[in-house]
């Protein structure tokens, strides 16, 4: 299990950013389609792959995921929302898909 945190602190009023739990690091870091029709890439991060993986293939409800990673349902629903959103505009706009830590990432003893 890995803690990841976003890099970046909430400035002003609100509660603080804590901790999201991923299970899989992923050792693929990029898809690149053929032929690509635009440049700029689109970039999925830690949490976003892994939400992917634990609700889609994994078969996974929100609740269970929230569970897992330590976190709300609100949290995994936007985070999921936003995952898929970039995978389906990588496909439709033949876009490269890289996967980037985007945060701090360490190791967690079970």
């Amino acid at each position: 299990m890995h803690r990841w945190r976003k890099g970046w602190q909430r400035k002003g009023p609100g509660r603080p950013f804590s901790d999201l739990f991923i299970t899989r690091i992923p050792h693929v870091k990029e898809f690149l389609p053929n032929p690509r029709s635009n440049k700029k890439p689109i970039v999925l991060s830690y949490p976003e792959y892994n939400l992917i993986q634990l609700i889609d293939l994994d078969g996974l409800k929100q609740e269970e995921a929230a569970k897992k990673m330590g976190t709300s349902r609100g949290t995994v629903w936007r985070l999921l929302q936003t995952a898929r959103k970039k995978v389906a505009q990588a496909l439709r706009e033949s876009r490269v898909l890289l996967i980037k830590p985007e945060g701090k990432t360490e190791k967690v003893k079970k």
